[in-house]
């Protein structure tokens, strides 16, 4: 019998022998969460061939002939994770006009270091909500083509907002003027730049539905775009066939956004129970970020966070994790995601644990972030679920995270398509 072996160190992958290129792989482990039955599966042996499963069975099954095998004894299997609002290209230590040291294209270097830590937190598809420069279709294209490791990227490009609103930049006096955010106003220039940003390569829209936080000088619940051009936006989407994604915190916006038709509610400060009904009866998320109140209120002013940015997160951090409870326990379907860029992106796992304190319990946190993200993007034919047919995207950790949530923030093992990106393992061939 060849041994092989598989080493990630923190700063480079060695891939022995021809593993990469490896036709069919079987993984072993102690347990696997199975996000789509809602239990854990002992003594699983999952098949991956040509970087897709094809079987999933238990380890008393006969294994692929000649496949290469990974054994992770101790350790629970999971599907690899997806994270649905992330900025790759944004780093927290640079905030309000601190950003304004570095050169443009110096946010896409950031991307690509941000893309691989995020991979390596064991986040195998992320959405991109919002970038310049359509640096997160750069990323996207070059992670496919192999020049860097990252996950899956959903891109939405720019994200879309009014003048003077959230998507904006207000935080210059009128004698300089921005050109690249993707100002609309009026549902024919709203469909116009629908359509410029898929030419570009947009694969979900967001729009700005309502002020936020990390702006300076609108109130983050006000309503900056009507019902009638958000219809248009969601219309014109839709038509394309893209999905839209709504930053929304306050309750107007947030309740003319779904009657318009958006797929998810970003944030989703504060919603109330006519908002929670309307989710339910039109099948909307609710992507709400509430681990970020921690990180922004403790490192904000040391990263430059603007005064008018951070009394805003003291009024609003707290009732948007009430917000998550109500939402929750009425039956609105949540799907998980960081606002990554806003705090470090790689810690996305962090907000498992906020996610159960108010009020999740470990099984239905990890399905926001796999089954039911999946269907939120209409991905469940690739990815969210260790099932025949979805792409090879595992991860393993220590342990087991229904036990204890916490331990997510430490994945061991990742692997993407049938590809190890990170671990320590002996792979073997008869």
């Amino acid at each position: 019998m060849k041994q092989w072996t598989a080493i990630l160190t923190a700063g480079s992958l060695c891939l022995c022998a021809d593993f990469a290129r490896a036709d069919t792989v079987v993984v072993t482990a102690d347990r696997m969460v199975d996000v789509l039955a809602g239990r854990t599966v002992m003594r699983p042996q999952i098949t991956i061939t040509d970087g897709r499963i094809t079987a999933v069975a238990s380890q008393d099954a006969p294994a692929a002939s000649g496949a290469r095998r990974i054994d992770l004894p101790g350790m629970t299997l999971l599907p690899g994770l997806i994270d649905m609002h992330v900025h790759l290209t944004s780093d927290p230590r640079f905030s309000g006009y601190k950003y304004l040291q570095f050169t443009d294209n110096f946010w896409t270097v950031v991307g690509v270091a941000n893309a691989k830590r995020t991979l390596e937190a064991g986040f195998t598809t992320v959405r991109n909500v919002g970038s310049y420069n359509f640096d997160d279709v750069a990323l996207k294209q070059g992670i496919e083509q192999g020049y860097i490791p990252g996950p899956r990227i959903v891109p939405a490009t720019y994200a879309i907002g009014a003048t003077g609103g959230h998507c904006d930049s207000t935080e210059f006096p009128p004698s300089i003027t921005t050109t690249t955010t993707p100002i609309a106003n009026g549902p024919e220039e709203l469909r116009a730049m629908v359509r410029k940003l898929r030419k570009y390569g947009a694969e979900v829209i967001k729009f700005c539905g309502t002020g936020g936080v990390m702006s300076k000088t609108d109130s983050a619940g006000g309503q900056q775009y009507s019902l009638e051009e958000m219809k248009a936006i969601v219309d014109e989407a839709h038509m394309l066939g893209l999905k839209v994604a709504v930053h929304a915190h306050g309750t107007s916006g947030i309740k003319d956004a779904i009657r318009a038709g958006v797929d998810t509610i970003e944030h989703a400060s504060l919603a109330d129970e006519e908002a929670f009904a309307l989710a339910k009866q039109r099948g909307t998320y609710f992507d709400m970020d509430i681990y970020d109140d921690d990180y922004i209120l403790a490192e904000g002013e040391k990263n430059g966070v603007f005064k008018e940015s951070l009394d805003k997160e003291r009024m609003i951090g707290l009732k948007q994790r009430e917000t998550f409870r109500a939402a929750q326990k009425a039956g609105v379907k949540m799907i998980f995601g960081t606002d990554g860029g806003v705090y470090p992106n790689g810690d996305n796992a962090k907000q498992f644990v906020t996610m159960v304190t108010w009020g999740m319990s470990p099984m239905q946190a990890i399905q926001a972030a796999t089954v039911t993200a999946a269907e939120a993007l209409g991905q469940s034919q690739d990815v969210g679920a260790i099932a025949v047919g979805r792409f090879g995207d595992l991860i393993a950790v220590d342990g087991d995270p229904l036990a204890d949530v916490a331990i997510l923030r430490s994945v061991s093992f990742v692997m993407k398509g049938g590809v190890l990106v990170k671990g320590t393992v002996q792979s073997s061939t008869p």
